[in-house]
């Protein structure tokens, strides 16, 4: 899916701003509220999580739908056009109404979808509605349970005693809901340029960009491609062919160079950034443009107060920054796909990146997991497991569809700590490895992110990934505070990956700090006890010829659902929830400036 851009033959128009909203009292269908103007609505900023933006616990941990309304009016202008609105993600479950009519329904809160205006409903001034619900089950991604997957100690009572639904998130993270990213309206000529897919080829300094346009009418095509001088540097006629660049510059991680690829179809135009560049694996080794890359960086999230998950475009450069001012390369977008705009600033800064699906939860045992009621489910159960294998396919055909073409994508992360070693994981997982495969032009690795466990030979991730992703917490969860333990455990893990003959990275390590918690002697919980669980971890990893990167749980503290285990959040973060940094942060900058991105283990 293209993202909505400017062109000689394209208007975009964006309905950020304040719209009318009001949290479902439970009638609001029967009602039929979609059908005019909400009475006693409140204001509501579009894009963000509502989440925070009102006090009261009702307000924040509403369960249920919520209705967004506003006016739209579009200009006799756009007489003859493809009209079509697009909202680029409505969390988790949306229903889109234009002027009462029911005109879209989408699934899934991390993903862009769209639907095409007739003539009628692009002339005059209308009233659109935007519906939403943020309930999740065994059937979404992510996944909910009967139970917090943290819920501890509370869990048995609170389930006995609940009075009223709830969502019961089997993750840990805040399940923060609403309209978190914009939406738009934009315009096409009626023959129009529908996808376009390009995949790179280099041969010394030659390029070759293979290309292929989806195109919907009649129409001439023409490929170009040009350098950031504006220089024409290739070009083709058809929908399908090869660009040839003499004396390429590549996309480089922390050194970026984008091209510029112009497709012409009849009248319409579409222009998008492009960045050439190689990936692949070769025995234990993440080769980008040929040379052995190793990660440095985080796993994130989209996580800021007030916002929520809401798009916020000044906190990305801020990240980002910060991660330069480390010396980081890359991040994973755990654990679920990350705004377009996150992704395009990615391609423009040269930060690699691990593109991940929404499946997290898909493990009905993990710390209790959804059975906190005592309850035993086998987590791909055919009857009473997680039914979330048909939606799984539809987020990774269309998480490839919306980033294919980004430089900055390496690697696709198909879920996150799944049950992977349970019965019957292999006939959940083969399927969707395949689909990725077969659907990115560019076949990128695939991975999924693998939970810590006590035999992890028998992880599906051995036969199914292209590169091992750990997540461990040797010394926090399993060990701590004695690191020497931990750190006996971890090696003996890793002499088992290093007979698999693949990469590994570690993709979550970390320690929950407290910022300006310290003593002397390091206790946990204290910053100097985060420094120290780093240094034990890092030092086993350098070690092994075939770890070939480390990103640290987590770039930031960020919200979860509340629990014993967590004060106001997860304080796993190297900075804080507004970005100021723990020691772990200094320490990081000195070892990741002294870390090469390429050929630092030969």
């Amino acid at each position: 899916m293209l993202y909505p851009v400017l062109t000689p033959s394209r208007f975009v128009c964006d309905l950020s701003g304040i719209w009318d909203f009001k949290l479902d009292n439970g009638k609001g269908f029967e009602e039929k509220w979609q059908e005019k103007p909400l009475e006693d609505a409140m204001s509501m900023p579009v894009p963000a999580s509502y989440n925070d933006l009102k006090e009261g616990i009702e307000f924040r941990d509403h369960y249920g739908w919520v209705f967004y309304q506003r006016k739209v009016s579009l200009p006799a202008s756009l007489s003859g056009q493809r009209v079509v609105l697009r909202c680029d993600a409505v969390t988790h479950h949306a229903k889109i109404y234009w002027d009462s009519e029911l005109i879209c329904e989408h699934r899934g809160g991390f993903l862009p979808f769209e639907v095409q205006l007739d003539s009628r409903q692009a002339q005059g001034r209308h009233l659109l509605t935007v519906a939403v619900d943020n309930v999740i089950d065994y059937t979404t991604l992510p996944v909910g349970g009967k139970g917090d997957m943290l819920g501890g100690m509370m869990g048995n009572l609170g389930q006995q005693e609940e009075s009223k639904p709830q969502n019961h998130p089997n993750f840990d993270f805040f399940n923060y809901c609403g309209i978190t990213r914009p939406v738009r309206i934009y315009t096409t000529p009626k023959d129009y340029i529908k996808d376009i897919s390009l995949t790179p080829d280099v041969k010394g300094s030659r390029a070759f960009v293979h290309y292929e346009v989806e195109t919907e009418g009649s129409g001439s095509c023409k490929v170009e491609l040009f350098d950031q001088n504006g220089t024409k540097a290739a070009g083709q006629d058809g929908v399908k062919g090869v660009l040839e660049v003499e004396d390429a510059t590549l996309w480089q991680p922390l050194q970026p160079y984008l091209y510029e690829v112009k497709v012409t179809f009849g009248e319409d135009v579409y222009t998008l950034p492009y960045g050439i560049r190689t990936v692949c694996v070769e025995g234990d080794k993440f080769l980008i443009n040929g040379r052995p890359f190793y990660f440095k960086g985080y796993g994130k999230h989209e996580d800021t107060f007030p916002n929520g998950r809401g798009v916020h475009l000044p906190m990305n450069t801020k990240d980002i920054s910060l991660m330069k001012w480390q010396g980081a390369n890359s991040f994973r977008t755990s654990h679920y796909p990350y705004s377009e705009e996150m992704m395009r600033l990615c391609d423009r800064e040269g930060i690699v990146v691990i593109d991940e699906t929404t499946a997290v939860g898909i493990n009905l045992q993990f710390g209790g997991g959804a059975n906190f009621g005592g309850e035993k489910v086998r987590t791909f159960d055919p009857e009473h497991g997680v039914k979330t294998q048909e939606h799984h396919k539809e987020v990774i055909r269309d998480l490839i569809s919306r980033d294919k073409n980004h430089a900055c994508v390496v690697m696709w992360s198909i879920a996150n700590e799944p049950d992977s070693a349970a019965e019957g994981a292999y006939e959940y997982f083969k399927p969707l490895f395949d689909l990725a495969r077969e659907t990115d032009p560019q076949k990128r690795p695939c991975t999924l992110v693998s939970v810590q466990m006590p035999e992890p030979q028998k992880d599906c991730s051995v036969e199914l990934s292209d590169v091992i992703c750990l997540n461990r917490y040797y010394g926090w969860y399993f060990g701590g505070p004695d690191l020497e333990g931990p750190e006996l455990a971890l090696r003996k893990e890793l002499d088992f990956w290093k007979t698999v003959g693949k990469p590994v990275m570690f993709t979550e390590y970390g320690a929950d700090t407290v910022q300006g918690m310290h003593d002397t002697t390091p206790v946990m919980y204290t910053e100097e006890y985060q420094v120290d669980y780093y240094k034990m971890n890092n030092r086993v990893f350098d070690d092994y010829h075939m770890v070939v990167g480390e990103q640290a749980w987590n770039f930031a503290d960020f919200a979860t659902s509340q629990s014993l285990l967590r004060v106001q959040g997860n304080k796993k973060g190297v900075f804080t929830r507004d970005r100021k940094p723990k020691l772990a942060a200094h320490y990081f900058r000195q070892r990741w400036q002294d870390i090469p991105d390429f050929d630092y283990k030969p």
